[in-house]
């Protein structure tokens, strides 16, 4: 790691991010407050003493609580090397037991201590100041990734993305902002770890926007407090309350209440007509008839043709207002159109208004009754 010297009078406060109340989707629950996700998530301005009154209970899990935790989870204790007597016999390897007994091996360090560490690192950067802030931490990935474990089986694959957002929070650490960074990195590890999780809750990513983040945490959450509270749980009015489209709540709905199914899949429907059939087989094409896309096609292409036989009956000003006005892609402004002129917006207005009157009249006479589709108004 590098990180550019600063003096001790730089003492640029450095905000924590935003708070954001999160809950697993469907049976699994997530409990514990949480960052905004992102691809690298970034600290956000909140309310100070809002913020550090949450923080400020975030510390690494003592050798006690390290304890529990392998008591919960089920790791068998990692026997020192020295003791295990040779053997040919097969035996399982606990990478999660062994992570544990590594993690044990580096102590707490003290408010002193880690504040002398991270000046080291920022004004001199100092590697090794730095590796030890992140040892002395690894106790708090494992606390908090224990937290999320109803949400994601695999605790170990938590605890490798937490020590991902660990080593981030230590970069961007300031030890002169008076917060420990145990307090500090708390967010950054939450952060990527609930990143983890949205990226692989299935096979199609689920949490591509800010408001499906959202969704996802909230809405199980949402439909709960309306029933709790006696009001129908329906779309629109959980909608108004995340601040989100009715059409985002439905979708996002569908696609927690069942899991993903994949296309090629074939039919179990138990005939003999279903064998070799798959979901792709069954699935309405919503894309236009061809007869009706061969159709509009065709009569693009004469609308064209009768457009640029009227752009060559006119000149000056007229050519203009159709050349950058009317078939323009990027169509310029009346305003800009009369500046170019040295006329008003007003008299710009009215001259285009007469040419297009005059292209109105040459397709009634060329198109007939099909005017109406070519100027628009189906």
């Amino acid at each position: 790691m590098s990180q550019p010297k600063r003096s001790s009078s730089e003492k640029s406060p450095r905000k924590a991010p935003a708070v954001v109340d999160v809950e697993a989707p469907a049976d699994k629950v997530l409990p514990v407050k949480a960052a905004p996700v992102a691809a690298e998530p970034e600290p956000e301005d909140e309310d100070e003493d809002e913020v550090e009154e949450v923080l400020s209970e975030t510390e690494p899990a003592t050798d006690a609580e390290l304890d529990l935790i392998e008591a919960e989870i089920g790791v068998r204790p990692a026997e020192p090397q020295a003791q295990a007597a040779p053997t040919t016999a097969l035996v399982r390897r606990d990478p999660m037991g062994q992570y544990m007994a590594e993690v044990r091996r580096h102590p707490l360090l003290t408010r002193e201590e880690e504040h002398a560490l991270a000046v080291r690192w920022v004004e001199q950067g100092d590697a090794e100041a730095a590796k030890q802030l992140v040892t002395s931490n690894l106790r708090l990935v494992v606390k908090i990734a224990h937290e999320y474990k109803r949400a994601y089986q695999n605790l170990l694959d938590l605890v490798q993305e937490g020590n991902v957002g660990l080593i981030q929070a230590v970069k961007k650490f300031d030890p002169y902002r008076g917060v420990k960074l145990s307090t500090y990195s708390g967010w950054w590890i939450r952060a990527y770890i609930l990143k983890f999780i949205l990226n692989n809750w299935r096979l199609v990513k689920i949490g591509t926007t800010q408001n499906q983040r959202k969704l996802f945490f909230n809405l199980r959450k949402q439909v709960d407090r309306l029933k709790q509270a006696g009001v129908d749980p329906t779309p629109e009015r959980i909608a108004a309350a995340l601040d989100v489209s009715e059409a985002e709540v439905i979708e996002m709905d569908r696609r927690l209440s069942a899991p993903d199914m994949s296309l090629d899949a074939p039919l179990t429907g138990g005939g003999d007509e279903d064998d070799g059939r798959t979901r792709m087989d069954i699935i309405e094409d919503s894309s236009d008839d061809p007869e009706v896309e061969v159709e509009s096609t065709e009569f693009k292409d004469i609308l064209h043709a009768k457009l640029r036989r009227f752009g060559a009956t006119l000149s000056g000003r007229e050519l203009e207002i159709f050349r950058d006005r009317i078939v323009a892609d990027e169509p310029i402004t009346l305003q800009e159109l009369g500046d170019r002129w040295g006329v008003s917006r007003e008299r710009a207005r009215q001259l285009e208004k007469r040419m297009v009157l005059r292209l109105r009249e040459f397709l009634q006479a060329e198109l007939g009754d099909a005017v109406q589709i070519a100027l628009g108004h189906e």
